[in-house]
């Protein structure tokens, strides 16, 4: 993993070196802990579509559900490249990537997390995608902007 700035605009004043760069492991407490997500994807006429989701943060990757015949599902289905993002602005988790089909071995370990973690019984039984991000960034409105991060993975 390569650990270094975003590039943003020069007006940001984003500083150059590694002082106050965020561990991973920021990043991931907060892909963990938190309840929901949003998914972007490209819609079939070319703008981004958002939607909110549940997910869970498991062995590296983000992984949900989603109806195979939704909106969502079928954008998916014709391109796989996405944006997943937390809902906090003042703590910023963005991952950037191509999901796949969740992996059969891990359907039954993800089925029971994904009940405990949402106490319900309603877990959907295909549509299963898996995000391990090919890059991230990172940052806190407090922080920001010494601290914005970017995590290429």
């Amino acid at each position: 993993m390569k650990i270094g700035r975003p590039k943003f605009h020069s007006g940001y004043g984003i500083a150059q070196g590694g002082d106050g760069l965020l561990p991973w492991e920021w990043v991931e407490e907060r892909l963990a802990s938190a309840r929901n997500y949003w998914l972007v994807t490209s819609s079939g006429d070319g703008p981004p579509q958002a939607a909110p989701i549940w997910g869970l943060w498991v062995d590296g990757a983000f992984v949900f559900g989603t109806n195979p015949h939704s909106a969502k599902g079928r954008n998916l289905a014709r391109d796989p490249r996405v944006v997943v993002h937390l809902e906090s602005g003042d703590e910023v988790v963005m991952l950037h990537g191509r999901v796949e089909p969740l992996a059969e071995d891990l359907f039954a370990r993800v089925g029971e997390e994904y009940e405990q973690k949402y106490a319900t019984n309603v877990v959907p039984t295909d549509g299963w995608h898996s995000l391990r991000p090919s890059y991230a960034h990172a940052w806190t409105e407090t922080g920001f902007p010494g601290d914005a991060t970017r995590f290429d993975l």
